[in-house]
């Protein structure tokens, strides 16, 4: 665990980090990103850390990828690549700096070692978990490979490193339909989380896909009743739910999608009004982006994403700690789960 008061000594030793409405002034550039959801005082408090940052990374040869459900000040201030974790995938076999330090959850940082062995990766909080991901180990792998031989296990990256290493191949919420319905096999196994799976299983109808009874603490929360009554209040809303929730809150919903499809609907239909069931960063990241739709709620927060921030960032950077390891036999078996998804995704979209 993080000794804050340690961490914050050192760092004012090093940094000028008090807020600055003249830093802020002279950054505009990148508040304008986050204007709609950051006013100017609260940016000031921001700014000289993202200066910090964004200095620092280059004198470390680092990289910053970012998930989406990071909050504007860190995926518009520090943010080199910005996505899904299907995005964050493909983009972490393309890096050439030393270093990568992941926003996002542990499983991500995981998936980034993975995919770069040789280089160093960090997350600048280590207790950035995963409830899906903690759900499901290599033994539930076993359990359901037991109760259902032959067929194949395809595993969210959502998951351990272990996870993966236990699995035929891994998918995403942009693909998970479209990996499923390319495997030949008539029974697929998915884990860990049952509401994408029963929704995958709604969209391929003719495989048998059984699941892992595994969710998410962010969109297992949302209920029918939630959109049905909002819908009472605010009938020309467009309703947009990740496919992490409930089916029954699928079928209240105009569009479902991963966190990169929600984004391409919104820019491409531009509704006046929406909700985006899903976190709550992820209409806050794009809201300056659309200056004609109106963002409204409910959305649900990240405990664990929301640990990630711009002073942690700076203190890794700072001391290139928090550095996730993953061990090489592991990392090896996972690879190949990992990199076949990216490669059957890449022949699904050509």
């Amino acid at each position: 665990m993080l000794d804050f008061a340690a961490m914050r000594a050192t760092l004012a030793e090093a940094y000028d980090l008090a807020p600055s409405l003249t830093l802020a002034e002279e950054m505009r550039d990148i508040h304008a990103r986050m204007d709609r959801v950051v006013p100017l005082p609260d940016f000031a408090r921001y700014a000289p850390y993202i200066r910090a940052i964004n200095r620092l990374k280059r004198e470390r040869d680092a990289v910053i990828l970012a998930h989406n459900y990071m909050t504007p000040e860190i995926f518009h201030g520090v943010s080199d690549v910005v996505g899904d974790s299907l995005q964050l995938a493909i983009e972490a076999t393309k890096v050439t700096a030393g270093t990568i330090v992941q926003c996002g959850v542990h499983f991500m940082a995981e998936t980034s070692k993975i995919l770069n062995p040789a280089k160093t990766v960090l997350i600048p909080d280590m207790e950035a978990g995963c409830s899906l991901a903690e759900s499901i180990t290599a033994d539930g792998i076993a359990e359901m490979r037991a109760k259902y031989p032959g067929a194949p296990v395809v595993s969210y990256v959502n998951t351990t490193a272990e996870v993966k290493a236990a699995s035929d191949i891994c998918c995403t919420s942009s693909n998970a339909a479209q990996i499923v319905a390319a495997l030949p096999e008539d029974t697929i196994i998915m884990t860990p989380d049952q509401y994408l799976a029963q929704n995958v299983a709604r969209q391929v109808p003719q495989k048998n896909v059984v699941w892992w009874a595994g969710s998410c603490i962010v969109h297992e929360q949302f209920t029918p009743q939630d959109l049905r009554d909002f819908r009472t209040h605010w009938p020309d809303t467009t309703i947009i739910a990740h496919p992490e929730c409930p089916p029954a809150v699928i079928a209240e919903a105009d569009f479902s999608g991963s966190t990169s499809g929600i984004i391409d609907y919104v820019h491409r239909n531009k509704p006046a009004r929406a909700m985006l069931v899903t976190e709550c960063s992820m209409a806050s990241n794009i809201s300056d982006e659309l200056p004609e739709v109106e963002f409204v709620g409910p959305c649900n927060m990240c405990p664990y994403m929301k640990k990630i921030t711009l002073e942690k960032i700076l203190w890794s950077l700072h001391t290139m700690t928090e550095e996730v390891t993953v061990d090489p036999a592991v990392a090896e078996k996972a690879r190949i789960a990992v990199e076949r998804m990216i490669e059957l995704s890449r022949k699904i979209t050509k």
